[in-house]
């Protein structure tokens, strides 16, 4: 019923606005055309260069600031198709009012869809291509629209249908379907990713805390989006106890892996256990810090840039060396052997001064240097200090520590013993 009216006041608008050409009072429409579009586009400029400054960490006022000229331009000719009657009275309808309304109603929604897109989907390589499909079909169906073409295409898909139990189906119903589903959960996204943005600037809140939030109401709003739609589309969504029965018997036999890790992901999430920045090994091989705590894994990333994807179960079920976990103080050490004629006395207190003497090394706890044994070429020095940067790692920080002990060594006489063998040749008489 909805089509066949459609039918009757858009069908023939572009021949009536054709037919218009030859009516003196069609071009009156014109002026008040171009002032209104001349008005959105001044309003529009002004409002850009006044919200310009402003800050905007959820991308609200960018998206408004967008849709600034379309919105007022669409108000403006509304306003005035309705009062011309009253300003000028003519026999010829308001057709070019009719054209530009929807005209600019379209580019409100391609430029709608791209910032959802890209709200979305900041990251994604296939953005400009999917943005250009949404735009070509968009203006597609509005050239439909206009030429009247669309009401017939949706009469003839409406014929073509078929029956799943009670529920008639039809092909424009599926359509239909598909580009409220599309919309809906691209709304919803949008919607969670300026959640996401407000929870990344509450300094208050925990980083892990800010990231299961976000997570969180992003499957809120999908899942929302998606009950919506099956309701705007007119399907049943008790039909879906079926699909969650199913899924639960998939989760308990096959995907209870994944729906661990999932699990395990939201508890370290939430008991902060392991955070962004931590230094933690899970085994001899795999170590480093963590760069990155997703629901499903968590990433590793060690000094030599190698990166390591640990799935979450692992992290919660087993025992996991965090460094970093309540204090960033990591303590290293370096080894040394002196003579047995040298000085400890003064030997110890220069180890010292050379591990203060570094700009990495913390003053509290203070370096120490100990006596760890009596070897059999010299006496074996420790000398332990502490950093609070373990990130930065420790290897070249031993070798310029072990660097200046040389040359302070050489400098101050003191001997590195190195071991020695004596060979003695026995003369043997001969028989």
């Amino acid at each position: 019923m909805s089509a066949s009216t459609d039918t009757t006041s858009t069908t023939y608008l572009l021949q009536d606005l054709g037919a218009d050409l030859l009516h003196p009072d069609f071009y009156w429409q014109i002026p008040f055309v171009l002032v209104c579009l001349g008005i959105a586009w001044i309003l529009a400029r002004h409002l850009r260069h006044r919200l310009a400054a402003t800050q905007d960490r959820m991308g609200l006022w960018q998206a408004l600031l967008e849709q600034t000229f379309p919105i007022l331009s669409v108000l403006l000719l509304a306003v005035t198709k309705s009062l011309l009657p009253l300003i000028r009275p003519s026999e010829v309808p308001p057709h070019l009012f009719n054209l530009f309304i929807p005209l600019l109603l379209s580019l409100t929604v391609v430029r709608a869809l791209r910032h959802m897109l890209q709200c979305s989907f900041p990251r994604a390589s296939w953005l400009d291509s999917i943005g250009r499909i949404f735009s070509i079909l968009v203006w597609v169906w509005l050239a439909l629209f206009l030429s009247g073409v669309a009401p017939e295409i949706i009469r003839t898909l409406e014929t073509v249908g078929f029956s799943i139990g009670a529920q008639q189906i039809n092909l424009w119903m599926i359509v239909n379907g598909m580009v409220v589903i599309v919309l809906t959960l691209l709304a919803s996204l949008w919607a969670s990713s300026l959640v996401e943005a407000k929870l990344k600037g509450a300094r208050e809140i925990d980083v892990s805390l800010r990231i299961v939030l976000g997570r969180m109401c992003k499957a809120l709003f999908v899942l929302f989006a998606v009950l919506l739609s099956f309701s705007l589309i007119g399907l049943d969504i008790t039909a879906l106890s079926v699909f969650t029965g199913a899924l639960g018997v998939g989760l308990g036999m096959g995907l209870q892996k994944i729906a661990s890790n999932y699990v395990s992901g939201f508890i370290i999430l939430l008991d902060r256990s392991i955070r962004l920045g931590n230094i933690i090994q899970v085994s001899g091989d795999v170590s480093g810090t963590v760069t990155q705590i997703t629901t499903r894994y968590t990433v590793l990333k060690n000094l030599v840039g190698m990166e390591f994807i640990v799935p979450n179960e692992s992290l919660v079920a087993n025992i996991v060396q965090n460094q970093t976990f309540s204090d960033s103080r990591t303590r290293a050490q370096t080894s040394v052997s002196v003579a047995y004629s040298s000085d400890l006395e003064k030997v110890l207190p220069l180890l010292e001064a050379v591990a203060r003497a570094h700009p990495r090394v913390i003053t509290e706890p203070a370096p120490l240097a100990t006596i760890a044994r009596f070897a059999d070429s010299g006496i074996d020095l420790d000398l332990g200090f502490w950093i609070s940067d373990p990130q930065n790692g420790t290897s070249l920080l031993r070798s310029q520590i072990n660097l200046e002990i040389w040359r302070r060594f050489r400098a101050e006489g003191i001997e590195i013993p190195f071991p020695q063998r004596e060979v003695r040749l026995l003369e043997t008489t001969a028989q």
